[in-house]
């Protein structure tokens, strides 16, 4: 078994973790982000860093929204910890990159060779990044170019990048693509679903699978703070939703009776795939007793929601919104194709940006 600075490879990566030792690459606070492929990694050039929705908001809110603070921000923190990882939000992203080189020990048992484009399904978090240069910064979409590199390890998650959809889109489509693959899981004939943040990437994907779930005789209720926005109307136009409820969904009483005014037995399954903190609450009074809640948003305090639940005497399944569902690129990237109108915007929004 080869080594590095006398730590054994390991296929989950902890080789690379400088501190604390013996910690996981996710919750290490520094990761070794030499960028060299060693046996059981893939080394990757990077052209995009796709900041998760909650972790760009509070660094772009932090810089006063200026590109190129955010872009030493980013860089500094890469530089200290060896990984994109908000120290606030706890969260980071993915990136789009093509392979410079895959290892000698995974040579021939993964369908993946140099020169090949990917994007990376596993969160930069955990991800060893080196930053050379940071050359643009999208306030809009949270989208990063720069000149650098990255290390896949052996288990992690990639997917390579379709060819009938734009690269753009299939960014930022495969960045939330644990959303709508756990809601077509979730859901079923007949149900009534709350999706609060409906008019975010991962919620609008998320109204697409759950109106497909429940059905005719199911009910898909839409969250947002804005109706007239373009993702909003959108919703009401391809009927992905059957109710549009204005509300902040941080006023947990304001949202709760909006949509009990809706659905009064209120909602089997709630989702959360907002981007700010204080939402736990609101969803959790969304849902029935004995439903599900959904906590995608990676904005959300997991103590606020247990201990909201228990303050409230709701008794409700919750569920960490794990980032990997199993084949959740391919029923993400399938939602957009079976969605023209959702692809269209997609397209106007994310393609060529």
């Amino acid at each position: 078994m080869s080594t590095v600075s006398g730590r054994r490879l390991h296929h989950l990566g902890t080789h690379r973790v400088l501190d604390p030792v013996g910690a996981m690459p996710q919750s290490a606070w520094q990761l070794d982000n030499t960028p060299v492929a060693l046996d059981n990694e893939i080394l990757c050039d990077v052209e995009v860093l796709n900041i998760d929705s909650a972790s760009f908001k509070q660094i772009a809110d932090e810089c006063c929204r200026d590109a190129d603070r955010i872009a030493a921000h980013i860089t500094a923190i890469v530089a200290q910890r060896g990984k994109q990882h908000n120290p606030v939000t706890g969260s980071g992203g993915m990136f789009v990159g093509c392979v410079r080189e895959v290892g000698q020990a995974l040579r021939g048992g993964i369908d993946l060779i140099p020169g090949e484009r990917i994007a990376s399904l596993v969160s930069l978090t955990l991800t060893p990044l080196h930053i050379d240069a940071v050359t643009r910064v999208d306030l809009t979409t949270g989208r990063v170019w720069i000149r650098g590199q990255a290390v896949l390890f052996a288990s992690a998650l990639w997917a390579k990048l379709p060819h009938d959809i734009d690269q753009n889109v299939a960014l930022a489509v495969l960045d939330v693509a644990g959303a709508p693959a756990q809601v077509a899981r979730l859901c079923s004939p007949g149900q009534t679903v709350a999706i609060v943040g409906a008019d975010g990437k991962s919620g609008l994907l998320s109204c697409a699978q759950a109106k497909s779930r429940v059905g005719a005789a199911g009910r898909v209720i839409g969250i947002v703070p804005d109706a007239s926005t373009p993702a909003s109307q959108l919703l009401e136009r391809l009927g992905l939703v059957d109710d549009l409820v204005v509300a902040d969904a941080r006023d947990a009483l304001d949202v709760s009776e909006k949509v009990a005014a809706i659905a009064p037995a209120l909602a089997d399954v709630v989702v959360n795939c907002v981007n700010v903190p204080g939402t736990e609450l609101g969803s959790i009074l969304c849902a029935k007793d004995d439903g599900i809640v959904y906590f995608f948003s990676m904005s959300t305090s997991f103590t606020a929601a247990a201990l909201g639940a228990e303050g409230v005497g709701r008794d409700v399944t919750m569920i960490v919104g794990n980032g990997y569902t199993k084949g959740h690129a391919g029923t993400a990237l399938q939602t957009l194709r079976d969605h023209p109108g959702v692809h269209a915007y997609f397209n106007e929004k994310y393609a060529q940006v």
